[in-house]
């Protein structure tokens, strides 16, 4: 299982970071169609609003997976079309070289540069009547590894299904269960025992082998998949996760600005006036990445040492 966790640091896109970078990571929209299995659609405007915050800021944004849902709907253009307003501001990032897109194991069709050209390239805008540019040339990553300037300490960014046989290995038979079995029965209440954020027990195991594989290797891991937002303090874990896009009434972030990492989660309040509007709260930290590797000790359990 942790040999796909190798391959996933060893083919990593390698990007250096310092003080002055800024970064937001989230994950797990699952965009749909704007059906009734359309999962990111209650959030789309709190998602705008955070996107539209972090771009007016100077930061870079990095998608980590399962951005569309490709095993419930066949065609990604379908999904462009109907969260077009959401893919322009994506588009916006892409043109000013911000934007970073990795592939999860709900979108893992991304992986091969046709599909990407044949559905990400261009869309049809119906506003203007025209084809406008989208992410032209834009590749999806399994990894990227962010490398600190001076002490070379490294942050590993990957979806965190790599290992898990049903959603990594066994892929497109998982795919098949859930778009003709798993999700019909979804909508009268039965949950997907494939999924790693709605099987309990998945998710543990999940997360212990992020954990393992993290501190075995003296490496902040920072993933999604499992939907559970983790910043630790410093010397408890090197394991993170920035939750995901679908949580009820809320989406959550990681932030990586001026050598910290912040857990923020965007939600609608409720201001003094009965004004809505949508707020960023912070759930955690902000801690210096560094502090991660003060004192920091081996586990003699887990995954083998990389090269």
């Amino acid at each position: 299982m942790n040999k796909r966790l190798k391959e996933a640091y060893q083919n990593a896109e390698h990007i250096w970071i310092d003080k002055g970078s800024r970064l937001v990571c989230m994950s797990d929209c699952h965009r749909g169609v704007g059906n009734r299995g359309d999962n990111f659609l209650p959030n789309q405007n709190i998602f705008l609003a955070a996107l539209g915050y972090y771009y007016d800021l100077g930061f870079s944004y990095i998608e980590l997976g399962d951005g569309d849902e490709l095993w419930e709907n066949k065609k990604l253009n379908r999904i462009v079309d109907f969260h077009s307003d959401v893919f322009e501001l994506m588009a916006c990032f892409h043109a000013e070289g911000r934007f970073r897109m990795l592939y999860g194991n709900h979108d893992c069709k991304k992986r091969k540069g046709k599909f990407l050209r044949a559905h990400c390239s261009q869309y049809y805008c119906d506003s203007e009547d025209c084809q406008k540019e989208l992410f032209r040339h834009i590749q999806a990553r399994e990894s990227i590894l962010l490398k600190d300037r001076i002490s070379g300490h490294e942050i590993l960014l990957l979806h965190g299904h790599q290992g898990d046989l049903m959603n990594d290995i066994l892929w497109p038979l998982t795919a098949f269960l859930v778009r003709f079995v798993w999700r019909p029965l979804e909508l009268f209440g039965v949950y997907d025992p494939t999924s790693a954020a709605k099987n309990y027990k998945k998710r543990k195991k999940t997360e212990r082998r992020l954990d393992r594989f993290a501190g075995k290797n003296q490496i902040l891991v920072l993933a999604g998949h499992t939907h559970r937002p983790r910043l630790p303090e410093p010397g408890e874990s090197f394991y993170l996760n920035d939750g995901s896009c679908v949580h009820p009434r809320g989406i959550t972030a990681m932030e990586i600005e001026g050598g910290r990492l912040t857990l923020v989660r965007w939600s609608v309040m409720v201001r003094h006036g009965r004004s809505l509007s949508v707020e960023r709260t912070v759930l955690a930290g902000p801690f210096f990445w560094e502090d991660y590797w003060k004192n920091a000790r081996m586990s003699d359990s887990g995954a083998e040492m990389l090269p």
